[in-house]
Protein backbone atom coordinates (compact mmCIF):
# COMPACT_ATOMS: atom_id res chain seq x y z
CA UNK A 1 0.00 0.00 0.00
CA UNK A 2 0.84 3.40 -0.53
CA UNK A 3 -0.32 6.47 0.24
CA UNK A 4 -0.36 10.35 -0.57
CA UNK A 5 0.32 12.68 1.36
CA UNK A 6 -1.42 16.03 1.03
CA UNK A 7 -2.19 16.91 4.51
CA UNK A 8 0.24 18.88 6.28
CA UNK A 9 2.55 18.89 9.48
CA UNK A 10 4.33 16.48 11.53
CA UNK A 11 0.94 14.56 12.86
CA UNK A 12 -0.12 14.15 9.01
CA UNK A 13 3.87 13.04 8.18
CA UNK A 14 3.88 10.40 11.27
CA UNK A 15 0.34 8.92 10.52
CA UNK A 16 1.85 7.91 6.89
CA UNK A 17 5.13 6.66 8.23
CA UNK A 18 3.24 4.19 11.04
CA UNK A 19 1.45 3.32 7.85
CA UNK A 20 4.08 2.31 5.90
CA UNK A 21 5.61 0.50 8.84
CA UNK A 22 2.36 -1.37 9.34
CA UNK A 23 2.07 -2.34 5.81
CA UNK A 24 6.00 -3.98 5.64
CA UNK A 25 5.72 -6.13 8.74
CA UNK A 26 5.80 -9.75 8.09
CA UNK A 27 2.84 -11.41 6.98
CA UNK A 28 1.86 -14.85 7.87
CA UNK A 29 2.95 -18.02 5.99
CA UNK A 30 0.77 -18.63 2.86
CA UNK A 31 -2.06 -21.26 3.41
CA UNK A 32 -0.71 -24.39 2.00
CA UNK A 33 -2.07 -25.30 -1.29
CA UNK A 34 -4.53 -28.47 -1.35
CA UNK A 35 -4.22 -31.08 -4.17
CA UNK A 36 -6.13 -30.52 -6.87
CA UNK A 37 -8.02 -32.70 -9.54
CA UNK A 38 -9.21 -30.70 -11.85
CA UNK A 39 -12.98 -30.28 -12.60
CA UNK A 40 -12.86 -28.22 -15.95
CA UNK A 41 -10.18 -27.99 -18.75
CA UNK A 42 -8.02 -25.13 -19.71
CA UNK A 43 -4.67 -25.18 -20.97
CA UNK A 44 -2.36 -21.80 -21.98
CA UNK A 45 -2.74 -20.58 -25.99
CA UNK A 46 -0.05 -18.16 -26.51
CA UNK A 47 2.37 -15.90 -24.76
CA UNK A 48 4.17 -12.70 -25.06
CA UNK A 49 6.30 -10.49 -23.17
CA UNK A 50 6.53 -6.86 -22.49
CA UNK A 51 8.63 -4.63 -19.85
CA UNK A 52 8.24 -5.45 -15.85
CA UNK A 53 5.24 -4.01 -14.91
CA UNK A 54 5.92 -1.73 -11.93
CA UNK A 55 2.50 0.57 -12.22
CA UNK A 56 -1.06 0.20 -11.46
CA UNK A 57 -1.84 -1.85 -14.93
CA UNK A 58 -4.83 -1.67 -17.00
CA UNK A 59 -5.47 -3.80 -20.10
CA UNK A 60 -8.06 -2.48 -22.47
CA UNK A 61 -10.82 -5.04 -24.51
CA UNK A 62 -11.79 -3.98 -27.65
CA UNK A 63 -13.05 -5.74 -30.55
CA UNK A 64 -10.68 -8.89 -30.33
CA UNK A 65 -7.65 -7.32 -29.34
CA UNK A 66 -5.87 -6.81 -25.86
CA UNK A 67 -3.76 -3.46 -25.44
CA UNK A 68 -1.38 -3.70 -23.27
CA UNK A 69 1.55 -1.12 -21.18
CA UNK A 70 4.95 -1.98 -20.07
CA UNK A 71 6.85 -0.37 -17.61
CA UNK A 72 9.61 0.84 -20.00
CA UNK A 73 6.96 3.22 -21.91
CA UNK A 74 5.89 0.28 -24.61
CA UNK A 75 2.73 -0.24 -25.68
CA UNK A 76 1.47 -3.19 -27.45
CA UNK A 77 -1.61 -4.15 -29.26
CA UNK A 78 -2.33 -8.07 -29.48
CA UNK A 79 -4.48 -10.06 -31.31
CA UNK A 80 -6.86 -11.74 -28.45
CA UNK A 81 -7.53 -15.42 -30.37
CA UNK A 82 -3.65 -15.68 -31.41
CA UNK A 83 -1.75 -13.22 -29.46
CA UNK A 84 -0.65 -11.79 -33.21
CA UNK A 85 0.93 -8.28 -32.57
CA UNK A 86 -0.97 -5.45 -34.29
CA UNK A 87 1.20 -2.68 -33.44
CA UNK A 88 4.18 -1.65 -30.72
CA UNK A 89 5.20 1.73 -29.89
CA UNK A 90 6.52 3.57 -27.36
CA UNK A 91 5.82 6.54 -25.22
CA UNK A 92 9.65 8.01 -25.13
CA UNK A 93 9.35 7.20 -21.10
CA UNK A 94 8.40 5.34 -18.13
CA UNK A 95 4.92 4.60 -17.48
CA UNK A 96 3.19 5.26 -14.45
CA UNK A 97 0.05 4.77 -15.20
CA UNK A 98 -2.14 2.72 -18.32
CA UNK A 99 -3.79 1.56 -20.74
CA UNK A 100 -7.25 3.11 -21.33
CA UNK A 101 -8.47 2.54 -25.36
CA UNK A 102 -11.44 2.55 -27.39
CA UNK A 103 -9.76 0.34 -30.23
CA UNK A 104 -8.25 3.03 -32.27
CA UNK A 105 -7.01 5.47 -29.92
CA UNK A 106 -4.66 4.53 -26.74
CA UNK A 107 -3.91 6.36 -23.68
CA UNK A 108 -1.15 6.28 -20.72
CA UNK A 109 0.90 8.68 -18.61
CA UNK A 110 4.10 8.95 -18.17
CA UNK A 111 5.95 9.02 -14.60
CA UNK A 112 7.10 12.53 -16.06
CA UNK A 113 2.89 13.83 -15.30
CA UNK A 114 2.58 13.27 -19.65
CA UNK A 115 -0.61 11.82 -20.75
CA UNK A 116 0.19 10.69 -24.15
CA UNK A 117 -1.67 9.41 -26.81
CA UNK A 118 -1.57 7.28 -29.40
CA UNK A 119 -3.52 6.60 -32.83
CA UNK A 120 -3.20 3.11 -34.08
CA UNK A 121 0.25 2.64 -32.12
CA UNK A 122 1.31 5.94 -33.21
CA UNK A 123 1.88 8.99 -32.01
CA UNK A 124 -0.67 11.46 -31.84
CA UNK A 125 -0.25 14.22 -29.03
CA UNK A 126 1.40 14.70 -25.70
CA UNK A 127 0.41 16.94 -22.75
CA UNK A 128 1.59 17.61 -19.00
CA UNK A 129 -1.02 16.96 -16.56
CA UNK A 130 0.37 19.13 -13.64
CA UNK A 131 -0.94 15.97 -11.62
CA UNK A 132 0.32 12.62 -10.12
CA UNK A 133 -1.86 10.10 -12.00
CA UNK A 134 -2.16 5.71 -10.81
CA UNK A 135 -5.19 4.89 -12.89
CA UNK A 136 -5.17 3.83 -16.50
CA UNK A 137 -6.97 7.16 -18.53
CA UNK A 138 -10.47 6.36 -19.99
CA UNK A 139 -10.92 7.15 -23.93
CA UNK A 140 -14.71 7.18 -24.72
CA UNK A 141 -16.87 9.41 -26.58
CA UNK A 142 -13.89 11.11 -28.49
CA UNK A 143 -12.57 12.37 -25.06
CA UNK A 144 -9.90 11.14 -23.06
CA UNK A 145 -10.67 11.55 -19.62
CA UNK A 146 -7.86 11.12 -16.34
CA UNK A 147 -7.93 10.80 -13.03
CA UNK A 148 -5.83 12.29 -10.39
CA UNK A 149 -4.41 11.03 -7.35
CA UNK A 150 -5.90 13.81 -5.98
CA UNK A 151 -9.21 12.50 -7.68
CA UNK A 152 -9.35 15.66 -9.86
CA UNK A 153 -10.67 14.59 -13.69
CA UNK A 154 -9.45 16.10 -16.67
CA UNK A 155 -11.28 15.92 -19.85
CA UNK A 156 -9.28 16.47 -23.13
CA UNK A 157 -10.52 15.62 -27.14
CA UNK A 158 -8.72 12.82 -28.19
CA UNK A 159 -7.81 14.26 -31.92
CA UNK A 160 -5.67 17.12 -30.41
CA UNK A 161 -5.49 16.77 -27.08
CA UNK A 162 -7.39 20.47 -26.07
CA UNK A 163 -8.42 20.53 -22.79
CA UNK A 164 -12.44 20.47 -22.70
CA UNK A 165 -12.82 20.76 -18.78
CA UNK A 166 -11.60 20.34 -15.44
CA UNK A 167 -12.99 19.32 -11.98
CA UNK A 168 -11.02 19.59 -8.80
CA UNK A 169 -13.37 19.03 -5.71
CA UNK A 170 -12.42 19.51 -2.11
CA UNK A 171 -10.18 16.24 -1.15
CA UNK A 172 -9.75 13.54 1.49
CA UNK A 173 -6.44 14.68 3.97
CA UNK A 174 -4.72 11.40 2.35
CA UNK A 175 -5.34 9.60 -0.84
CA UNK A 176 -4.38 6.20 -2.08
CA UNK A 177 -1.36 5.82 -5.12
CA UNK A 178 -3.21 3.09 -6.27
CA UNK A 179 -5.85 2.80 -9.20
CA UNK A 180 -8.82 4.45 -8.99
CA UNK A 181 -12.89 3.91 -10.18
CA UNK A 182 -13.10 5.92 -13.78
CA UNK A 183 -15.42 4.09 -16.11
CA UNK A 184 -18.32 5.11 -18.60
CA UNK A 185 -22.04 4.09 -18.09
CA UNK A 186 -24.17 4.89 -20.77
CA UNK A 187 -24.09 8.85 -21.43
CA UNK A 188 -22.32 9.51 -17.46
CA UNK A 189 -18.85 8.87 -16.82
CA UNK A 190 -18.62 7.30 -13.24
CA UNK A 191 -15.65 8.47 -10.80
CA UNK A 192 -14.66 7.78 -7.51
CA UNK A 193 -14.12 10.87 -5.13
CA UNK A 194 -12.78 9.81 -1.78
CA UNK A 195 -15.64 6.82 -0.43
CA UNK A 196 -18.22 8.14 -2.93
CA UNK A 197 -18.99 7.17 -6.31
CA UNK A 198 -19.67 10.11 -8.65
CA UNK A 199 -21.56 10.04 -11.91
CA UNK A 200 -20.46 13.24 -14.26
CA UNK A 201 -21.79 14.45 -17.32
CA UNK A 202 -18.87 14.18 -19.47
CA UNK A 203 -19.41 16.89 -21.92
CA UNK A 204 -19.63 19.70 -19.19
CA UNK A 205 -17.88 18.14 -15.59
CA UNK A 206 -20.53 18.74 -13.43
CA UNK A 207 -21.55 16.37 -11.09
CA UNK A 208 -25.21 14.47 -11.73
CA UNK A 209 -25.32 12.55 -8.91
CA UNK A 210 -23.15 10.94 -5.80
CA UNK A 211 -23.27 8.12 -3.32
CA UNK A 212 -21.15 6.97 -0.63
CA UNK A 213 -20.22 3.57 -0.82
CA UNK A 214 -18.94 3.43 2.64
CA UNK A 215 -19.05 5.46 5.74
CA UNK A 216 -15.39 5.75 7.16
CA UNK A 217 -14.05 6.07 10.99
CA UNK A 218 -11.56 6.17 12.81
CA UNK A 219 -9.45 7.84 15.24
CA UNK A 220 -6.87 9.51 12.62
CA UNK A 221 -6.34 10.27 8.85
CA UNK A 222 -4.93 6.60 8.11
CA UNK A 223 -7.63 5.22 9.47
CA UNK A 224 -10.23 6.76 7.83
CA UNK A 225 -8.66 6.55 4.89
CA UNK A 226 -11.43 4.55 2.40
CA UNK A 227 -10.48 5.36 -1.35
CA UNK A 228 -12.87 3.37 -3.70
CA UNK A 229 -10.12 1.01 -5.46
CA UNK A 230 -10.22 -0.30 -9.23
CA UNK A 231 -11.49 -2.28 -11.10
CA UNK A 232 -15.27 -1.77 -10.05
CA UNK A 233 -17.67 -4.56 -11.46
CA UNK A 234 -20.49 -3.52 -13.69
CA UNK A 235 -24.33 -5.40 -14.61
CA UNK A 236 -27.35 -4.08 -15.68
CA UNK A 237 -27.25 -0.40 -14.09
CA UNK A 238 -25.42 -1.54 -11.26
CA UNK A 239 -21.88 -0.89 -10.31
CA UNK A 240 -20.13 -2.53 -7.42
CA UNK A 241 -16.96 -1.28 -6.02
CA UNK A 242 -14.52 -1.88 -2.81
CA UNK A 243 -13.71 1.07 -0.66
CA UNK A 244 -10.05 0.52 0.89
CA UNK A 245 -9.99 -1.25 3.97
CA UNK A 246 -13.71 -0.28 4.86
CA UNK A 247 -16.91 -1.70 2.52
CA UNK A 248 -17.87 -3.18 -0.47
CA UNK A 249 -21.09 -1.97 -2.19
CA UNK A 250 -23.19 -1.86 -5.08
CA UNK A 251 -24.88 1.57 -6.93
CA UNK A 252 -27.69 2.13 -9.07
CA UNK A 253 -25.77 4.19 -11.73
CA UNK A 254 -29.03 4.66 -13.72
CA UNK A 255 -30.77 6.20 -10.86
CA UNK A 256 -27.38 7.61 -9.01
CA UNK A 257 -28.35 5.61 -5.46
CA UNK A 258 -26.75 3.22 -3.00
CA UNK A 259 -28.17 -0.60 -3.47
CA UNK A 260 -26.37 -2.00 -0.50
CA UNK A 261 -22.47 -2.00 1.14
CA UNK A 262 -21.26 -4.30 3.72
CA UNK A 263 -18.42 -3.29 6.55
CA UNK A 264 -15.27 -5.61 5.28
CA UNK A 265 -11.30 -4.96 4.86
CA UNK A 266 -9.69 -5.22 1.39
CA UNK A 267 -7.68 -3.91 -0.66
CA UNK A 268 -8.36 -4.82 -3.98
CA UNK A 269 -11.30 -4.40 -6.61
CA UNK A 270 -14.15 -7.23 -7.06
CA UNK A 271 -15.63 -8.72 -9.82
CA UNK A 272 -19.66 -9.46 -10.69
CA UNK A 273 -22.32 -10.86 -12.26
CA UNK A 274 -25.88 -10.30 -11.90
CA UNK A 275 -25.97 -12.90 -9.25
CA UNK A 276 -22.86 -12.34 -6.97
CA UNK A 277 -20.17 -10.11 -5.91
CA UNK A 278 -16.77 -11.59 -5.42
CA UNK A 279 -13.66 -10.30 -4.00
CA UNK A 280 -10.74 -11.20 -1.76
CA UNK A 281 -9.85 -9.67 1.75
CA UNK A 282 -6.66 -8.21 2.57
CA UNK A 283 -6.17 -12.08 4.24
CA UNK A 284 -7.03 -13.53 1.14
CA UNK A 285 -10.21 -14.57 2.42
CA UNK A 286 -12.80 -15.10 -0.80
CA UNK A 287 -16.33 -13.75 0.06
CA UNK A 288 -19.29 -13.89 -2.37
CA UNK A 289 -22.49 -11.32 -1.70
CA UNK A 290 -25.63 -11.63 -3.27
CA UNK A 291 -26.13 -9.42 -6.28
CA UNK A 292 -29.09 -7.84 -5.20
CA UNK A 293 -28.72 -7.31 -1.23
CA UNK A 294 -25.32 -7.79 -0.44
CA UNK A 295 -25.83 -11.04 1.79
CA UNK A 296 -22.84 -13.60 2.31
CA UNK A 297 -23.63 -16.40 -0.06
CA UNK A 298 -20.21 -18.23 0.86
CA UNK A 299 -16.52 -17.83 1.88
CA UNK A 300 -13.04 -19.54 1.22
CA UNK A 301 -10.09 -19.67 3.28
CA UNK A 302 -8.18 -21.74 0.77
CA UNK A 303 -5.95 -18.75 -0.45
CA UNK A 304 -5.08 -17.03 2.95
CA UNK A 305 -2.24 -14.80 2.11
CA UNK A 306 -1.18 -15.92 -1.18
CA UNK A 307 -1.14 -12.29 -2.54
CA UNK A 308 -4.27 -12.57 -4.62
CA UNK A 309 -4.85 -9.92 -7.08
CA UNK A 310 -8.45 -8.75 -8.39
CA UNK A 311 -10.54 -11.35 -9.81
CA UNK A 312 -12.54 -11.89 -12.99
CA UNK A 313 -15.90 -13.85 -13.14
CA UNK A 314 -15.44 -15.92 -16.07
CA UNK A 315 -19.06 -17.95 -17.15
CA UNK A 316 -19.44 -20.61 -14.13
CA UNK A 317 -16.26 -19.83 -12.26
CA UNK A 318 -13.64 -16.75 -10.61
CA UNK A 319 -10.54 -16.19 -11.72
CA UNK A 320 -7.67 -15.15 -9.51
CA UNK A 321 -4.09 -14.68 -10.42
CA UNK A 322 -1.85 -14.45 -6.57
CA UNK A 323 2.06 -13.79 -5.65
CA UNK A 324 4.04 -16.91 -7.05
CA UNK A 325 1.85 -16.42 -10.50
CA UNK A 326 -0.26 -19.23 -10.46
CA UNK A 327 -3.52 -18.32 -12.06
CA UNK A 328 -6.35 -20.48 -10.12
CA UNK A 329 -10.07 -21.10 -11.41
CA UNK A 330 -13.28 -21.47 -8.65
CA UNK A 331 -16.57 -22.76 -9.03
CA UNK A 332 -18.72 -19.17 -8.74
CA UNK A 333 -21.24 -20.48 -6.96
CA UNK A 334 -19.40 -22.46 -4.18
CA UNK A 335 -15.65 -21.19 -4.19
CA UNK A 336 -14.09 -24.86 -4.82
CA UNK A 337 -11.27 -25.55 -6.80
CA UNK A 338 -11.41 -26.35 -10.26
CA UNK A 339 -8.03 -25.64 -12.10
CA UNK A 340 -4.91 -24.18 -11.44
CA UNK A 341 -2.64 -23.28 -14.13
CA UNK A 342 1.10 -21.31 -13.71
CA UNK A 343 3.02 -18.48 -15.52
CA UNK A 344 6.14 -17.56 -14.76
CA UNK A 345 6.64 -17.35 -10.80
CA UNK A 346 6.85 -13.56 -10.45
CA UNK A 347 3.28 -12.58 -9.38
CA UNK A 348 -0.01 -11.34 -11.35
CA UNK A 349 0.01 -7.69 -11.87
CA UNK A 350 -3.75 -7.17 -12.04
CA UNK A 351 -7.17 -8.90 -12.53
CA UNK A 352 -7.49 -10.74 -15.65
CA UNK A 353 -9.64 -9.77 -18.64
CA UNK A 354 -11.21 -11.85 -20.87
CA UNK A 355 -11.93 -11.16 -25.03
CA UNK A 356 -14.56 -14.39 -25.98
CA UNK A 357 -13.15 -17.13 -25.21
CA UNK A 358 -9.27 -16.17 -24.32
CA UNK A 359 -8.28 -14.60 -20.78
CA UNK A 360 -5.33 -12.89 -20.63
CA UNK A 361 -3.17 -12.59 -17.71
CA UNK A 362 0.03 -10.03 -16.81
CA UNK A 363 2.82 -10.74 -14.46
CA UNK A 364 5.13 -8.35 -12.70
CA UNK A 365 7.99 -9.58 -15.05
CA UNK A 366 5.70 -8.76 -18.21
CA UNK A 367 4.33 -12.18 -19.30
CA UNK A 368 1.44 -12.08 -21.06
CA UNK A 369 -0.80 -15.72 -20.85
CA UNK A 370 -3.29 -16.00 -22.57
CA UNK A 371 -5.63 -18.58 -21.75
CA UNK A 372 -8.44 -20.85 -23.21
CA UNK A 373 -10.84 -23.48 -21.57
CA UNK A 374 -11.16 -26.91 -23.32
Amino acid sequence: MTLRLRSRGAFAAALVMLAIAACSTDKPKPKPLEALTPAIAGRQVWSQRVDSINFPLAVAVNGGVFTVAGGDGTVLALQADSGRQIWRASVGGRIAAGVGSDGRFAAVVTRDGELVVLDAGKPAWRKALGTKVTTAPLVAGERVFVLGVDRSVQAFDVLDGRKIWSLQRPGEPLTLAQAGVLLAFKDTLVVGQGPRLAGLDPLRGSVRWEVPVASPRGANEVERLADLVGPVARFGDSICARAFQSAVGCVNAERGTLLWSKNTGGNDGVTADDELVIGADASDRITAWRAGNGEVVWTSERMLYHGLAAPLMAGSTVVFGDADGLVHWFARDSGAPWLRLPTDGSGVATAPVLSGLTMLVVTRQGGLYAFRPE
